[in-house]
């Protein structure tokens, strides 16, 4: 995938001496690559670390990650009692 982006970046550089858009459109493809494909590719390897920030693919694993967020809520205001009233103050 990396190579297909890269050439494709190559060839919109090139036809950019004549018309400076396709370099503006070179570096949009290397921006969405980053951003999207190269970060996808690299997340999905990874044994460990942090979970990955896609959309859940049931709602079964949206309802876990959820009653995992609550849990780790209520645990932090119970372990750090000052804390949490302090950033429900804020809201």
């Amino acid at each position: 995938m990396g190579t297909i982006v890269l050439s494709g970046t190559v060839v919109l550089v090139i036809l950019g001496f004549g018309n400076h858009v396709w370099w503006l459109a070179a570096v949009a493809l290397l921006f969405l690559y980053v951003r999207y494909g190269a970060d996808a590719t690299s997340t999905s390897s990874s044994a460990g670390g942090a979970p990955s920030q896609t959309a859940p693919t049931t709602y079964r694993a949206y309802r876990q990650r959820r009653d995992q967020q609550a849990k780790w809520e209520r645990r932090y205001r119970r372990e750090r009692p000052l804390e949490a009233r302090r950033q429900e103050r804020g809201r």
